[in-house]
């Protein structure tokens, strides 16, 4: 399932993949990955992610009923 939030929060932000990769200590790859829905990030990276973009975990990661 991609990762919608994740990718308008990023973008809200005015940050590139590899802006946030950078800020997170991950590959570009990876931050397109987790977009994608084709990879699994762990608690700290995803807490990382959360941190940058000004988020909550519950916002960026929790999958919605209606999603």
């Amino acid at each position: 399932m991609k990762n919608i939030k994740l990718k308008m929060a990023r973008v809200e932000k005015d940050l590139s993949q590899e802006q946030l990769a950078k800020i997170v200590g991950v590959s570009r790859q990876t931050i397109g990955l987790i977009e994608l829905g084709k990879y699994n990030p762990s608690l700290s990276l995803c807490l990382a992610i959360c941190k940058a973009l000004s988020r909550t975990l519950d916002e960026l990661f929790w999958e919605d009923d209606q999603g």
